[in-house]
């Protein structure tokens, strides 16, 4: 009897190493192929992060109206509603650089340089973004349509599409409170044919875009203050 009992106690105890001794060959591989897929990660090119660059626009003979504004969050197209950096290989196609990226979104990005420039640009009493918690007197509401590169054939262009409104809440209801709302697209040929290239070019529609929207929305005030009863209306701009 008691040699039974010491064969199935032995019989238990080799398959329970046989059991550890499979479970640690198992924990060992594991960790090998961890450790083979991160040394592949780190061999993998790293992501390039990149922001718009540009210096305010000056307005020097304009003065300062004793009026606040607010900007409020820029809604963005679907399409390049992403930090992902899209470009237009061919007509009807989408894609994006898998190595390159916007910092943040570039509803974002677009909004929060439209919001500095108008704060140095010190034509208002004071300007506020959405992240500020003060109202205004003026809404500037906007959308970004359009920031991607295309192919023309001939080269490569840069492409930034912009629509803002301007409000006024004072007014009662809308239409009322809409003193104008305007689309703005500026293009820009890519100089050296890379990502910082297109970046480049980004920068330069986005200094020329906030200009002329500042000088608009400025204009619009001035205006409206002349002539309370009837719209502003806006000068040309040139796109």
């Amino acid at each position: 009897m008691q040699t039974v009992e010491h064969r199935l106690f032995f019989i238990r105890k080799l398959l329970l190493m046989r059991h550890c001794c499979f479970s640690v060959c198992l924990f060992l591989s594991g960790m090998a192929i961890l450790g083979g897929c991160i040394e592949r990660g780190r061999n993998s090119p790293m992501m390039e992060n990149y922001t718009l660059e540009y210096p305010s626009p000056v307005y020097k003979s304009l003065p300062m109206l004793d009026q606040t504004i607010k900007v409020e969050r820029f809604s963005v197209a679907k399409s390049f509603n992403t930090q992902s950096i899209v470009f237009r290989p061919e007509p009807y196609k989408l894609d994006v650089y898998s190595n390159h990226s916007w910092i943040v979104n570039p509803g974002f990005m677009v909004c929060d340089f439209l919001v500095r420039d108008l704060r140095n640009s010190g034509l208002f009493s004071g300007v506020f973004s959405y992240r500020d918690y003060e109202e205004a007197r003026f809404i500037l509401e906007g959308s970004l349509e359009e920031i991607l590169e295309t192919d023309e054939g001939n080269g490569r262009i840069a492409s930034l599409t912009i629509s803002v409104a301007l409000l006024d809440l004072t007014r009662s209801g809308m239409p009322g409170r809409l003193i104008y709302q305007k689309k703005y697209h500026a293009s820009e040929p890519i100089g050296s044919q890379t990502v910082e290239g297109l970046v480049k070019a980004m920068s330069l529609n986005m200094e020329k875009l906030s200009n002329v929207i500042i000088r608009d929305t400025y204009t619009a005030i001035v205006s409206m203050s002349m002539e309370k009863t009837s719209p502003a209306k806006l000068p040309e701009s040139t796109r």
